[in-house]
């Protein structure tokens, strides 16, 4: 009897302390916008559950932490007047430090941060990685992409949001994509239904259609989401997926859907990334696709699309990408892409996961990229950047046609001013001139170097070499590189220094990388070396205005 008794005294203490075993939880009448949670890098990872009513509104993981390195923060205005019960399954010290507020905690410091890019794309708080669905629609540039807005590394995928009438000045806006009980938000991209081909619209406006990997444990699919005001507010597809393909590959790595449409043969194109490559899908409406072919040897983040040569309409090649930047040319009908080259490069360095804008208009006839620059900002509450937006062409050159990547044009709108201009000049008097300015924290400098019997040379920003050029192995960087005229022994370079990185275009883009800022030197700023003779035939500098107004 003692034992009987023993056992249920045992039972109900663990029915009345449940909390201290498997979790805690706290209660809150949302009276403000947003909720401040407070988190550490130094404390493990744990489950976060809101529940609205009884139901569970979302989840996510977070390093709750009672002591924090920093804050971030959750628009909850949607749920203001009602009671949030919060339910977290790791430490519970941290429960009793979020807060409520009208605008998220540090805000009047958001894009003004010591070590915030200036030129660059970032999210106020949390991870970013892939662009997605880039696009343009009604006068605004669409960038979506992978975001974490729970701490500074990877994890609980979402779709961040930002739209810009330039490409130059970003608005941030809500999270357009959440987890749902299918899996988190992957990458992928966006259309404009124009037809409205998958029925989602009236008609008479046309929606933008979400097309995007769902990643859970067990396999990735393909789903869909519409919008019918101009992407703020999202619908899913009741019906998704609308692609499981694990079962015909055998593998997981489905992913990364970009969509546009081919007007020859008026369907929907998919480029989608399948185990060990590009698959090529199509469909009449967005809903209903049909596997038709697949190209060995990209590996995620696919981009398709077709260019002139030399800005010629009447001849084009189709160009098929991967996210480490290498591509194909070749030829496509619509079902198939029918390669005519081996991989190429001409991008390298923190790029990755590249996109390019559908729905450019005609009269611009641009095709313009942003990647994933994968870069730490230190001491900062977020991490990750979007590249710099950079127009692609086809150009014939002697070794063939190839793919250019340059500075968009709009970008010339952030010159401040121009501080040095000159021509024909020495490194050693390059490096007077460029001295005042080593320590600004966002230049542009475009420049050109002749080298006549020098075997490399360098140009350093506080020890780190930003270019090394070496003739005698044909690299910058460490990178394979043979200009077109090697004779002429003249090399040119279009350099954006910002707070955290280095992006250079050489040769009107034929070759371009960003790499982590990393002085190694503070007493010595910029400084043009090498190991014989060369002659700095013209340098530029403009200080640059910040993207952030």
């Amino acid at each position: 009897m003692k034992k009987i008794k023993l056992f249920l005294t045992l039972v109900i203490c663990l029915i009345f302390n449940t909390n201290n075993i498997f979790g805690s939880e706290i209660n809150l009448n949302i009276t403000k916008q947003y909720l401040n949670l407070p988190v550490s890098q130094q404390i493990e990872r744990a489950k976060m559950t809101f529940f609205i009513d009884g139901n569970p509104e979302r989840n996510f993981i977070i390093r709750l932490s009672a002591t924090p390195e920093y804050w971030v923060f959750v628009d909850v205005s949607e749920h203001i007047g009602k009671t949030l019960k919060i339910f977290y399954e790791g430490n519970a010290d941290g429960l009793q430090k979020i807060e409520q507020s009208d605008k998220p905690f540090g805000a009047n410091d958001f894009y003004k941060e010591e070590n915030r890019p200036h030129l660059h794309f970032t999210t106020r708080v949390g991870w970013i990685n892939d662009p997605n669905g880039l696009v343009y629609y009604d006068g605004e540039y669409y960038l979506f992409y992978q975001l974490n807005p729970y701490e500074r590394e990877w994890e609980n995928m979402h779709w961040g949001h930002a739209v810009s009438k330039d490409l130059i000045y970003w608005e941030e806006l809500p999270v357009a994509l959440y987890p749902d009980e299918l899996g988190t938000m992957f990458s992928g991209s966006a259309v404009i239904d124009y037809e409205n081909t998958s029925g989602f619209g009236d008609g008479k406006t046309p929606v933008m259609v979400a097309i995007y990997t769902t990643d859970n444990p067990e396999k990735q699919i393909q789903c869909i989401a519409y919008s019918s005001d101009k992407g703020r507010t999202w619908t899913k597809y009741e019906k998704n997926p609308v692609i499981d393909s694990k079962e015909k590959w055998n593998s997981k790595d489905t992913r990364d859907p970009k969509v546009f449409w081919y007007q020859p043969g008026k369907h929907w194109v998919m480029a989608l990334n399948e185990r060990d490559g590009h698959s090529i899908y199509t469909s009449p409406d967005l809903k209903n696709w049909t596997y038709q072919s697949h190209t060995e040897g990209f590996w995620e983040c696919p981009e398709l699309f077709e260019l002139p040569i030399d800005k010629n309409p009447a001849k084009t090649k189709w160009v098929m990408y991967g996210a480490s930047g290498t591509y194909m040319l070749g030829n496509f009908d619509g079902k198939k892409f029918i390669p005519e080259t081996g991989k190429l490069s001409n991008c390298f360095g923190a790029i990755y996961a590249a996109q390019t804008f559908n729905n450019i208009p005609k009269t611009d006839g641009r095709r313009i990229q942003i990647g994933w620059d994968r870069v730490e900002h230190p001491g900062m509450r977020f991490k990750g950047q979007m590249s710099l937006p950079t127009e692609l062409t086809l150009r014939n050159t002697p070794d063939g046609i190839r793919l250019f990547n340059n500075p968009i044009k709009e970008l010339d709108t952030l010159h401040e001013k121009v501080v040095i201009s000159e021509k024909n000049i020495t490194p050693q008097k390059a490096n007077e001139l460029l001295r005042e300015y080593s320590n600004n924290a966002t230049l542009r400098i475009k420049t050109s170097v002749k080298a006549s019997h020098a075997t490399f040379w360098l140009l350093k920003l506080f020890g780190q070499n930003i270019i090394d050029y070496n003739y005698n192995f044909n690299t910058i960087n460490e990178y394979f590189y043979s200009q077109q005229d090697m004779a002429s022994m003249e090399v040119s370079a279009d350099i954006f220094i910002d707070k955290t990185t280095v992006q250079v275009f050489f040769d009107g883009g034929a070759i371009s990388y960003c790499i982590q800022r990393e002085p190694r030197n503070e007493n010595e700023g910029f400084r043009f070396w090498s190991d014989r003779d060369i002659e700095i035939k013209n340098l530029e500098v403009y200080i640059m205005k910040s993207i952030w107004k």
